[in-house]
C-alpha cells in the first residue's frame, strides 16, 4: 500500500487496556471503543503505514500488552477486500456477529447495490446493520441483513440530508457559489459576535445553526460533505497536546 493519498496513522494507547493503530480515531477509538478525548493518547503518526505497523508491534511488547497476531497494514489490505454477498432479499458478511462491528468500521465508505438500491458503510448505517444482523442458517461465520428492511432505513434522512435538500429546492447548488456562501457565513458570524456580547442566548443559538447551515452548502458546493469535513478535523485535533493560555487552547509545537 502506498501513500500517496498523505493518510495519517496513528497509534493510540488507552492506558491499562491496549495499544492500537488507526487511520481514523473518532471511529476507532471514540465511536466504536468508547473512548472519549482525554481517556487515551497518541503515541505517534505518520503517513508511513508500514512504519505504523512495525512500530505497534514494538510498542505493544513495550508496554505488556497483547501482541497482535497480524500487522496492521495487512489487516487493512485484507479487510479492503470485504466480500459481501447480495442476493435478492439479503446482503451477506463474511464475518460473525461477534466480530461484526470491528470489521464494519474498517470498511467505513464500502458501497455495495441491491434491488432495493445502493447501500454505504457508515456510522448510521453500522449501528443499524449491528441492531439487525443475523446469523447465517448455512454459516455461523456469517450473518446477514435484509435488503428492503436497510433501504427503509437508509431513507431517513439525517438534519444535513435536509439541509441540503431544501438547498437544492431553492436554486443555491445551481445558482450559488462559494464565494457567496462564504460572504454569508462572515454576516452570520457577525450576528453571532453581537448576540454574545448582548448575552442573548435564543439569538446565539439562532446564529450558530445559521453558520451550521451556510458551512454545510459551502461543502457541497466545494464537493464534499459537511460530514467528512467534520470527522477530518476532529481525527487532527484528537491527537493535538497543548494548554489554556487566557482562555485560548494554544497546542504544543514539535
Amino acid at each position: 500500500m502506498n501513500n500517496k493519498d498523505k493518510r495519517i496513522y496513528y497509534i493510540y494507547h488507552i492506558p491499562g487496556k491496549k495499544i492500537g493503530a488507526t487511520s481514523n480515531l473518532n471511529t476507532r477509538v471514540t465511536l466504536m471503543q468508547g473512548y472519549k478525548e482525554g481517556e487515551y493518547e497518541v503515541l505517534e503518526q505518520s503517513t508511513d503505514i508500514d512504519y505504523i505497523s512495525d512500530r505497534e508491534i514494538e510498542l505493544q511488547k513495550s508496554y505488556g500488552y497483547k501482541v497482535d497476531r497480524q500487522k496492521y497494514n495487512n489487516l487493512i489490505k485484507s479487510n479492503n477486500k470485504m466480500n459481501i454477498n447480495v442476493t435478492e432479499q439479503t446482503t451477506t458478511f463474511p464475518y460473525p456477529l461477534n466480530k461484526l462491528k470491528g470489521n464494519l468500521m474498517d470498511n467505513i465508505g464500502v458501497t455495495w447495490k441491491s434491488d432495493h438500491g445502493t447501500h454505504t458503510l457508515n456510522v448510521e448505517t453500522i449501528s443499524w446493520i449491528l441492531k439487525n444482523a443475523k446469523t447465517s442458517m448455512y454459516n455461523n461465520e456469517r450473518c446477514y441483513v435484509y435488503n428492503k428492511a436497510l433501504s427503509e432505513y437508509n431513507k431517513v434522512p439525517s438534519v444535513f440530508d435536509n439541509i441540503r435538500s431544501w438547498a437544492q429546492e431553492r436554486g443555491i447548488y445551481d445558482k450559488g457559489d462559494s464565494k457567496t456562501q462564504y460572504v454569508k457565513l462572515m454576516e452570520e458570524a457577525g450576528e453571532l459576535a453581537q448576540s454574545l456580547l448582548k448575552r442573548d442566548e435564543p439569538e446565539i443559538r439562532d446564529a450558530i445553526g445559521d453558520m451550521v447551515v451556510v458551512l454545510t452548502n459551502l461543502a457541497h458546493l466545494e464537493g464534499v460533505t459537511i460530514e467528512k469535513c467534520i470527522n477530518d478535523a476532529y481525527d487532527v485535533i484528537a491527537a493535538r497536546k497543548g494548554e489554556m493560555v487566557n482562555g485560548t487552547f494554544v497546542k504544543q509545537t514539535l
